[in-house]
């Protein structure tokens, strides 16, 4: 009876498996390796029902010869699937190999009814063993960052069941009464193997998800050409800037830059020299700003940094004119040498504004009071009733 129930539940559990791996490998750009183990768990699970239809019935070589090539077919199917998984390419002629060469001894022991029992039972637990022995190893010793946390329940499993067929399946044969308890233990092995194969791929789905949700964030959050900031993160950002000035007289400055004769470099020398300019510039700009600055493109040649944990005002001149003498610097893109500027307007909180897109405002037409007098300089936002602001110019 617990003989029959070691069959049933555990070819039952097999098919589970069969239909879980052939579902995952339909899934697009998964692993080869998942479609290759649904195929070698199929094979233990018809072995198994070999031996179940077959049990007290048939001519016992029949059986096993049949038994053993299925095992035998199982293995190979999951050692190639480690191959493909671990792409371990240059594993798998050999494996290949070593498959024909066990296929030929099984059916010269078809053809040669003298050929002792043994002698099959020591190839195929030599072919199987040795098989599982590789999985093992190569488990140990290839582990994939997206799916390695599991590898090393699937080489234990590997090598249990390399031990198992070394030792217990010549044994069955020699002593039948072992028969239950090998195959008993044998498939909790395979199944702890399975399931270790499973979980691997199913980790590489959710590193992949990962991956693909936190570059959506990228895309969301960071401008394409420059990785800088881009203008629909900043108001998360500029929120968060807030929350750190708590200190009384904390004062944040957002400078709008808009650059000067970028768009006769774009024309004259092309949209991917100027590509390459707005690179530089964004490159410029971090070096310019400290870790807790933002700095952001919103648009065509148009920047923002917001200074963060200022002071005192008078640390504003200082930060804009770092920043006017590093744009103003000429750019050099292949040999060549592309004069730049920047028209710079600054507007402070919570003196010109309590919400970015109000200070955003002021610093724009700060902005456009300096590029309608001379460019290449920066000015503070004033209000009408206010005394000019201090600025400064190339």
């Amino acid at each position: 009876m617990f003989f029959q129930i070691v069959y049933i539940s555990g070819t039952a559990i097999y098919f589970v498996f069969v239909i879980l791996l052939c579902w995952i490998s339909r899934v697009p750009r998964t692993d080869p390796g998942a479609g290759w183990w649904a195929c070698a768990i199929l094979a233990a699970a018809m072995s198994r029902m070999l031996l179940f239809a077959l049990d007290g019935t048939g001519d016992p070589r029949t059986v096993l010869l049949a038994y053993g090539a299925l095992s035998s077919l199982e293995k190979t199917l999951l050692a190639i699937g480690i191959i493909r998984f671990l792409d371990l390419r240059a594993g798998e002629r050999p494996v290949r190999r070593a498959a024909g060469l066990l296929g030929g001894w099984l059916g010269l022991a078809w053809l040669v009814p003298d050929l002792p029992a043994w002698a099959i039972s020591t190839a195929l637990a030599a072919f199987n063993a040795g098989l599982l022995a590789f999985v093992a190893i190569a488990c140990l010793r290839r582990r994939p960052p997206d799916a390695g946390s599991w590898l090393p329940a699937t080489a234990l499993a590997s090598g249990l069941l390399a031990l198992h067929w070394a030792t217990a399946f010549p044994l069955i044969t020699v002593f039948p009464r072992w028969r239950v308890i090998g195959l008993a233990l044998g498939t909790v092995l395979v199944l702890i193997l399975y399931l270790s194969l499973l979980a691997g791929v199913l980790r590489q789905f959710q590193k992949r998800l990962t991956d693909a949700e936190s570059q959506a964030l990228e895309l969301a959050y960071l401008d394409p050409l420059t990785g800088l900031n881009n203008k629909n993160y900043l108001g998360k950002l500029f929120e968060q800037a807030l929350a750190l000035a708590t200190r009384p007289h904390h004062l944040v400055a957002v400078c709008y830059i808009d650059l000067d004769n970028f768009k006769p470099i774009n024309d004259s020398a092309g949209h991917k020299t100027g590509d390459r300019v707005l690179q530089e510039v964004a490159r410029r700009l971090k070096e310019c700003t400290r870790s807790t600055d933002i700095s952001a493109r919103i648009g065509g040649d148009e920047f923002i940094v917001v200074a963060t944990q200022l002071e005192q005002a008078v640390q504003v001149d200082r930060i804009a004119a770092k920043l006017l003498d590093r744009l103003c610097a000429d750019i050099r893109i292949d040999g060549a040498a592309y004069p730049l500027g920047a028209s710079i307007g600054i507007s402070l909180y919570p003196r010109d504004g309590d919400t970015l897109s109000s200070l955003i405002d002021a610093a724009d037409e700060a902005m456009y009071r300096v590029k309608s007098t001379r460019k290449n300089g920066y000015a503070l936002y004033s209000r009408p009733d206010a005394p000019p602001a201090a600025a400064d110019a190339r």
